[in-house]
Order: structure tokens, then sequence, then C-alpha cells
């Protein structure tokens, strides 16, 4: 069999790339980074930013970390106390570590602490989003992780695997990859099973796939299995990125995956539509933006919304929120999380961007609705 040509994820394919490192894999049993590996792994994300692909980083690793340095018993993870102490101290451990090795290949490091609720909070999620393209377009790599001292339900039932897809999604990448005990998604647990046979492309998450998923995790390091990284490739494919697990136990995993290594790719959603669909009919709407002929026009062709197209604005929102987009004869046409709250819209309403910052004081953002952030519908 060919191999795909997303094997590898290769930068000339894939613009923006999420990896997502596991605790086992970061971390030894005795509670210390794996140093050795990790810089086979940092030499894998200096060749492929070199090759022109954006990398973000999601790490985890922080509660381990934590738990040797406070001499916590069950890996920091024997109450939910302990889990925030070891994640408050092993976090600084963690960052000066990414910090450290990518400065050494010449690359800059940002460290950014998100929870589940950062990402679904639609004006922190435009934060984020926009924090995370500014970073890139400065060439910086992004290490991401969960915010584990303040979380509560995240760290007894959340995973960095559904945390990495929803990076994925608010990142726009292309795709992620999920460094795994094992090199990924098999009829049954190769652990157990030696006549486990690995399934290499899944165009769709079936029930049949579903039920492959062993929820278990190895280590005892982490906080899931493959149940948690069938429901990452569930939102980044949704969201229009590929997902793939690939094992991480080897050096430069990312380099011999290229080179022909084994590994599962989840497909993305065919259409487009898919990256947005959400946005299209999950969401409560808290206002209507009614555009002109030529906005209208211009959104057809794939465009942001400007303020100078817009005729009226209707309803009570804050940034973030999501908004209907209307035509001149009040037709739905699209929707789209706006960028400014609803008195500032209301006085930016048909100005050019130039006019925005003398009518405001300042010019935060020179659309209102970014086509990133809307649908058509």
């Amino acid at each position: 069999m060919n191999p795909s040509p997303l094997s590898g994820f290769p930068p000339s394919q894939i613009r923006r790339l999420v990896i997502k490192i596991g605790s086992a894999l970061l971390v030894d049993p005795q509670g210390e980074v794996r140093e050795a590996w990790l810089r086979t792994l940092v030499a894998d994300v200096a060749k492929r930013k070199a090759a022109g692909q954006q990398i973000i980083i999601v790490s985890s690793g922080a509660i381990a970390l934590g738990a040797r340095r406070l001499k916590l018993p069950k890996g920091g993870r024997g109450s939910l106390e302990d889990a925030q102490a070891a994640a408050a101290t092993g976090q600084i451990a963690l960052s000066q570590c990414w910090a450290s090795l990518l400065q050494e290949n010449g690359i800059t490091a940002a460290q950014m602490l998100v929870t589940l609720d950062d990402l679904e909070h639609r004006r922190r999620y435009l934060n984020a989003s926009a924090t995370l393209d500014r970073l890139m377009a400065l060439g910086v790599v992004p290490v991401v992780n969960e915010n584990d001292s303040v979380a509560t339900a995240e760290i007894r039932f959340g995973d960095n695997d559904r945390l990495a897809a929803r990076i994925g999604q608010a990142a726009r990448a292309d795709a992620v990859v999920l460094l795994s005990d094992v090199d990924g998604l098999y009829t049954a647990n190769p652990h157990v099973d030696a006549n486990a046979m690995l399934i290499e492309t899944i165009e769709r998450i079936d029930t049949r796939i579903a039920g492959m998923a062993d929820s278990g995790s190895a280590s005892g390091m982490g906080s899931g299995g493959m149940t948690s990284k069938i429901e990452a490739a569930r939102i980044a494919t949704g969201a229009g990125a590929h997902l793939a697990i690939i094992s991480g136990k080897v050096d430069a995993p990312l380099s011999r995956w290229s080179e022909g290594g084994r590994g599962s790719i989840f497909l993305a959603a065919p259409a487009k539509r898919a990256r947005k669909g959400w946005l299209a009919g999950r969401l409560t709407v808290r206002g209507r933006i009614v555009i002109d002929a030529g906005a209208e026009a211009a959104l057809l062709r794939g465009n942001s919304l400007l303020p100078a197209g817009v005729a009226r604005v209707e309803g009570v929102f804050a940034r973030g929120d999501v908004v209907d987009i209307l035509s001149s004869d009040e037709r739905v046409i699209a929707r789209g999380l706006i960028e400014y709250d609803s008195e500032e819209a209301l006085r930016i309403a048909g100005k050019r961007s130039e006019d925005i910052a003398a009518l405001l004081g300042h010019l935060p953002r020179s659309v209102l609705v970014h086509r990133d952030h809307m649908a058509m519908v």
C-alpha cells in the first residue's frame, strides 16, 4: 500500500501543526524530564519550522514534575488539592525546560495556560485565537498547557488530547499530532492482544471505530487513553483539521514518522464548512448586523465584514458573541463572532476603517467580523 501523501504531515501540505506530548513521554517514573528524548523532539520541531511549518506545542507534565518536587504520593493525583499544588510547582519547571531547549535551536518559546472554559467562552476563545495568531506571525512557538493549578473538573476528567484538538480549532490549524505510547489506533489493545491490527487511515469516526478504544492510560501518569484520543479526533476533524496518532516512544518521533514510520490519520471533513459549522447552527445569536449590497458581495467572495458596509446594528452584545449578518432585504446570509461590542459597533457602522481610530480613540481591530470566524448560511 502506498503511503498517504499526508503521512508525516509535511510542511508543504500542513501549514500549521499542533503537537501534543503526554506526561509519560516527557517525564520518567522518577519525576524527571526525559531531556535526551526531548532534545530529539525539539530538533524535529526546529527542522519543520525551518521548512516553513508553524508549530504549536501542547505539553503535559506539570503535575508529574511538581509531584516529585513536593514529594506527593500517587504522582500528585491523590487529591484535587495535591494536583493543583503539583501543577503550580511543576509548571515553572516545565516552561523553563521548553524555553531552554527551544532557545538552543534559535527558537523563542511562549507559554499559554488555558482551561477548557477559556475555549468555550466565545470572548476568551477570540482572545486565545488572536494571541496564537500573533505569536506565530512573530515566529514564536507557543507551548500550551491546561491551567491545572486553578482547574477543578478538568483535572479529574479532562485530558490534553482534547485540549490539543481545541487549541487546533482556535488556531485554525491544518493538523494535530498526538504523540502516544502506541503508534496508532488498533483493532484491539496491542499491549494485550497480539492479533491487533493498525488502522492507518480513518475517514469517519463511527461506532465501530469508537468501540476499538481503550480508556486506560498505560503509564498511570496521564489522564486519557485511546478513548480521549478518538474524542480529540472528533473535535479536530469537525474543525477541519486532520489528526494523527503516532508513537512518541522513539527518538525524533516526527522525523521517524516522516521517513515511513507507522501511525493512524483521522481525515478532516472534506468541506471547509465543517470548520465553521458550529457557528452556523449551534450558538445563541445575540445581535443582527444589516449590511449593504457591496458588503454582501464582498462576503460572498470570502472577505471579512468591514464597518463601512454596515447599514444597521441591532441588539445588545459583547465582543465574541454570535451575531447574524443580514442582507439589505433582511435575509440571514452569514453568522459570525463579532469583534466589537454593540455600543462600539453602532458608533463605527458605515465608517471607513481609517476613521475608526478617531471615533473610538483607538483601533483595536480593522474588521467587524473576521472571515475566519464567520460561516455563510
